[in-house]
């Protein structure tokens, strides 16, 4: 294997004019602009860079690839393209459909069928770790076609502990107790029932969704709140019969002064 040479052929490094001449055959003589270096490809063709001066293309450059056969032969055009830079602002790398799909993107009439790879999946004729899908599968003979894995049952607890329904949420923090002593708090089955449960309360915003176990609100079952008047009594009551009365003697008002004619 050929290593590729560090510096171009002077022939090739020298044929900035032949370069800077088919980039404005295909830029226009305003969009090409300084030249910005040069490097070689192979021992017999080099590309020359130039600031392509375009709007919207800051960074970028039109890179021309010139060639040689050898000694006596002329410099000739390989190809003209706009390339970006270190610094250029370019477009985010591809990335397929289902790795860009996202929670709640699912609309009405969607379809989004699942990998037939996904390590969240297992084939439903073997064994599972979790009691609960067992018995299920039992039940109804062969079972589900694909049921979930260790991985995928990990991957949702994770997402539920962390989620809106989790113990480190505002609402949970501020609950006088958790879901696990509540009476609204159904709890799943299989080993996901060790932490995670559905509320049943239809006036908390967790109505119908996975909570954990140490989450909790201000609806909990057993909340109790001391009952007293809705006003406030005062905790001073005054005895009339305990006051000390003093008598005011009252005091004659000075005579007045005749009026002065």
């Amino acid at each position: 294997m050929t290593a590729t040479p560090t510096q171009p052929k002077p022939v090739l490094a020298d044929a900035v004019d032949l370069a800077r001449a088919a980039a404005q055959e295909v830029a226009g003589e305003q969009r090409v602009g300084a030249h910005t270096g040069v490097q070689a490809e192979d021992e017999f063709s080099a590309t020359h860079l130039f600031d392509a001066q375009h709007p919207g293309y800051g960074g970028w450059n039109w890179a021309v690839t010139v060639a040689y056969a050898g000694p006596g032969t002329p410099v000739t055009i390989s190809e003209v393209v706009l390339l970006p830079g270190a610094d250029a602002l370019v477009a985010p790398a591809w990335v397929p459909w289902e790795e860009r799909v996202r929670a709640g993107d699912l609309g009405v009439g969607d379809l989004m069928p699942s990998r037939a790879d996904d390590p969240r999946l297992s084939p439903g004729y073997l064994a599972s770790d979790d009691t609960g899908v067992e018995e299920v599968a039992l039940e109804i003979g062969l079972g589900r076609v694909r049921m979930l894995s260790r991985e995928g049952r990990l991957d949702a607890a994770q997402r539920w502990q962390s989620g809106e329904f989790g113990p480190r949420s505002d609402m949970a923090r501020g609950a006088p107790a958790t879901c696990g002593t509540c009476g609204f708090y159904l709890q799943l089955s299989g080993s996901l029932g060790a932490g995670f449960g559905v509320c049943a309360n239809e006036l908390t915003p967790a109505d119908g969704h996975v909570v954990n176990v140490e989450y909790g609100c201000g609806a909990h079952s057993e909340v109790a709140v001391e009952g007293g008047p809705a006003i406030p009594v005062a905790d001073v009551i005054y005895d009339d019969a305990l006051l000390d009365v003093e008598v005011n003697v009252p005091v004659a008002a000075p005579e007045e002064a005749p009026a002065q004619l």
